[in-house]
């Protein structure tokens, strides 16, 4: 049903709104206020390294990685299946995720980790794939999602980090 909805939205969309944001099928002014939704909604949704871990070890929650399928291949979290975020549409989504929209899902990318070297360099704060992952799962109506709040060392054990040269 989302689909049909978003395919009728693109649909009845004025020219008007095409002239003055470029392509009918980009919406900037909904995605400004739909990060302007998301985020408070966020902030309270940040947690720590050992609840991330508790909440991971719930049978039903997925631990989504959004970074590139090769840097995934290269290294991740214990447990994590990767969906990379250019790959996100509303299929494939369900496909990962599975049926149920209230699925507990936790995500984490390059900027919760120190180590600034592959598979997970550093990117520019303001675009950190967390932002744009969280975004993203929130606006196709996921919305028990949660997220790394900690910077880590992808070498400390107690992370769980699953390398290609470990795996």
């Amino acid at each position: 049903m989302r689909i049909t909805l978003i395919t009728l939205a693109f649909a009845l969309a004025s020219p008007a709104l095409a002239q003055s944001s470029g392509s009918p099928l980009i919406d900037y002014q909904g995605f400004s206020d739909l990060t302007a939704e998301v985020r408070p909604y966020r902030a309270n949704r940040l947690v720590s390294l050992a609840e991330f871990q508790k909440r991971a070890a719930k049978g039903e929650t997925l631990l989504l990685d959004a970074r590139s399928a090769q840097a995934f291949k290269e290294g991740h979290l214990e447990g994590a299946v990767n969906l990379p975020l250019p790959d996100f549409t509303a299929e494939a989504l369900a496909d990962i995720i599975g049926k149920n929209a209230n699925r507990e899902i936790l995500i984490y990318c390059n900027n919760n980790f120190i180590n600034n070297r592959r598979p997970v360099v550093t990117k520019a704060l303001p675009l950190a794939l967390n932002i744009q992952t969280f975004i993203n799962l929130y606006g196709y109506g996921y919305k028990n999602v949660w997220e790394l709040g900690d910077a880590v060392d992808m070498d400390d054990p107690k992370v769980r980090w699953i390398s290609s040269t470990n795996s």
